[in-house]
């Protein structure tokens, strides 16, 4: 008991209740461990891993865990965090996003042990009647205690009456499902804990609530989010994923370590950054792909970055006869457009102006530069690098 119990405490910020934790571990019982996730974006990234290793170690201890996919609580979006009411998915969008999971989250879960279930099998059956009855179980006063709802009355930043739905439809999967404890980020506390509110109402025991620390993303600043796009996807390619690790900051690199890997902290801050950051990167990338692929992502990083080689499979990008003038040259922003370097031209006269981007090694300085493609190397930062042909 006392070993599990400190197993499941590690890296948790808050457990409530932890008396009702343990009694439950003590019926020697299988519990029903949730943990749900909205199909905003189609990719699961390391700041879902925070909590999907305590759900791994929760089933390497015998209990069941539930995978909830929320195709239907995606349509309205999650508003914890949000200054501004999300932007509706569509059910096609959900759909798509949701036949990625499955595959994603058993790169850590086991398949055989793990329930996937999709919330629209029971919320899209409740009827008005149903959904009035769930929200008269909680009052206006207490949902504007939340905090992001609290704030957007207080500023007079509109909030829709569906956001006020969310909280309600996600504490209703806990009674569907039984769940005798749910997992979630910090940012989740006040939905996990109507979830024990309302298992209450219908006659249940209320579940146990862990919550686990947020993860920076890419940026050091806000939390990893699809949305924002400053996270790093558990599908990426292993290049990526490696040369994304790379870029974060020595600071960050240590929470990543400390909430990512079993690794000892204290040994990891003996090491120099960079050689702490390349371990790093090889975790990852041996965790979402296998070991001689890690080391052939660091193998490239280091002939690129450190070396200043080319990488053995560089990218080639065919320019259009029609985007050269009648010298074959081009200019740099019509390249990195052709590329897909760039989004747009906007875009690529940033990038230029931010000193990014350079030619057979050499900084471009000047937008306007026109040069003759065929051969030439074109790179955007660090990682951005393809060879041009006509």
């Amino acid at each position: 008991m006392d070993k599990q119990l400190e197993i499941i405490k590690k890296g948790a910020v808050e457990i409530i209740k932890q008396d009702d934790l343990v009694l439950k571990l003590k019926s020697k019982t299988p519990l029903r461990v949730k943990w749900g996730a909205d199909p905003s974006a189609p990719d699961i990234h390391l700041g879902h891993l925070v909590s999907i290793r305590k759900l791994k170690q929760f089933q390497d201890m015998g209990h069941k865990i539930i995978f909830l996919i929320g195709d239907f609580t995606g349509m309205i979006g999650d508003p914890a965090g949000r200054s501004k009411t999300r932007r509706a998915l569509t059910d096609l969008e959900v759909e798509a996003n949701a036949k990625t999971y499955k595959n994603q989250i058993f790169k850590i879960l086991d398949p055989e042990k793990t329930e996937v279930v999709f919330n629209s099998h029971w919320l899209s059956k409740m009827s008005l009647e149903d959904a009035i009855k769930l929200a008269s179980k909680y009052t206006v006063a207490r949902m504007l205690e939340r905090d992001d709802f609290c704030k957007r009355f207080n500023a007079e930043e509109p909030i829709s009456v569906h956001e006020f739905l969310y909280p309600f439809l996600q504490a209703y999967d806990s009674v569907h499902l039984k769940a005798d404890i749910e997992i979630g980020g910090t940012d989740q506390k006040f939905n996990l804990l109507l979830g024990r509110e309302i298992q209450k109402e219908y006659g249940q025991l209320p579940q146990t609530i862990i919550t686990m620390p947020l993860l920076e993303g890419l940026d050091g600043v806000n939390k990893m989010s699809k949305s924002l796009g400053n996270y790093i996807g558990v599908t990426e390619p292993p290049k990526e994923i490696f040369g994304k690790v790379m870029s974060i900051s020595d600071v960050l690199m240590i929470k990543y370590f400390e909430l990512l890997t079993d690794e000892d902290i204290r040994s990891i801050k003996k090491m120099h950054p960079m050689e702490a950051k390349k371990k790093l990167g090889r975790i990852l990338v041996t965790m979402f792909h296998d070991l001689d692929k890690a080391e052939f992502a660091q193998s490239e990083f280091e002939k690129v970055h450190s070396r200043k080689e080319l990488p053995d499979d560089i990218i080639e990008a065919t320019i259009p006869a029609s985007a050269l003038d009648e010298k074959g040259d081009i200019t740099v922003v019509s390249a990195l457009v052709e590329a897909n370097l760039a989004s747009s031209n906007a875009n690529a006269k940033r990038l230029i102006g931010q000193g990014g981007v350079s030619i057979d090694g050499v900084k471009v300085e000047d937008a306007n530069q026109k040069f003759m493609p065929d051969g030439k190397i074109l790179k955007v930062g660090k990682r951005f690098i393809k060879k041009l042909k006509i």
